[in-house]
């Protein structure tokens, strides 16, 4: 593994990778690292894919976007600038929980309720397929098979076709109403 990789792998340790601090951690540019997330959700790192899962899971964790438009890897001592060709996640499914409510399963494995904090939009790039906007300024497209799980859901609630979660309606046509 590439000694990069290493060290930030050794910076954040064994945390909970679910919920790391990156709000706190606001160490300088330390520079660009060569990977990249692709379109469909594949990580690379000096072209060669990442297989291992918890690495990709790792990496997911300590993703931020900035204002920049920028997507870094952040420790609380080194932050690296990555490439991200789309989105930097990928919801791999949707179901209903509960009264009212959707989740989301992304490909690091994580479940996220779609609501308030975490709405949907139409990624007009790939089509107006659906993503979802999740912290630190990150998004997740919905792949093919959750994105026509989640057309199988949606009624047609006087604006066009719609899912309600968490109290908030998503219209999923750009032209709808």
């Amino acid at each position: 593994m590439d000694e990069q990789l290493e060290a930030i792998e050794k910076q954040v340790g064994k945390r909970n990778f679910e919920a790391p601090p990156l709000h706190l951690w606001h160490p300088p540019l330390s520079g660009d690292i060569p990977i990249r997330i692709a379109a469909d959700g594949t990580w690379y790192h000096d072209g060669g894919e990442i297989k291992r899962e918890a690495m990709v899971r790792l990496f997911a964790a300590i993703l931020r976007r900035e204002e920049d438009g920028d997507y870094y890897l952040v420790t609380p001592g080194e932050k690296w600038r990555i490439e991200v060709d789309l989105h930097p996640l990928i919801a791999t499914d949707v179901e209903r929980i509960g009264s009212g409510v959707l989740q989301v399963t992304l490909n690091t494995g994580r479940c996220v309720t779609i609501d308030e904090d975490h709405p949907l939009f139409l990624e007009e790039s790939v089509g107006g397929v659906a993503a979802v906007r999740l912290e630190h300024g990150l998004s997740a497209l919905f792949s093919r098979a959750a994105w026509y799980r989640l057309v199988a859901m949606a009624e047609d609630l006087g604006e066009g076709p719609a899912v309600v979660s968490g109290g908030y309606r998503f219209l999923l046509e750009a032209d709808a109403g």
